[in-house]
């Protein structure tokens, strides 16, 4: 058993998100986002999964109007779709993603994880 809050506790840098658990062959991973470091990216292959547990996070997606989540909103976002989020104040998220999901797609950054380090 995990506790959120806690497993949280333990992340002290934004946009390195941690695994904390996996269901067959998805990552449940837990991530401090704060500011707009990460670049605009896709997942060719698999889709990607938001959920938000503290603040709010703007998800912005090419061709599409900005929308802001708060606590409790799930959005997926399909794979193959650009995308990058950012948050004016401290934001917890749930992501649920593939096992081969890269952390900024092909986008490499200074803030881009690999799965090794997300462990």
């Amino acid at each position: 058993m995990k506790n959120l809050k806690q497993e949280l506790q333990q992340i002290n840098a934004y946009f390195s998100p941690k695994v904390i658990g996996e269901v067959n062959d998805q990552y449940i991973k837990l991530a401090k986002i704060k500011g707009e470091d990460i670049p605009w990216h896709n997942h060719a292959e698999e889709d990607e999964s938001f959920y938000i547990i503290h603040g709010s996070l703007l998800m912005e997606i090419e061709n599409e109007p900005n929308r802001t989540m708060n606590v409790g909103d799930l959005l997926v976002v399909k794979k193959g779709v650009n995308h990058r989020v950012s948050a004016t104040e401290e934001c917890h998220v749930m992501l649920i993603e593939s096992k081969t999901t890269k952390h900024t797609g092909d986008i490499k950054s200074a803030i881009t994880k690999s799965i090794e380090e997300q462990m």
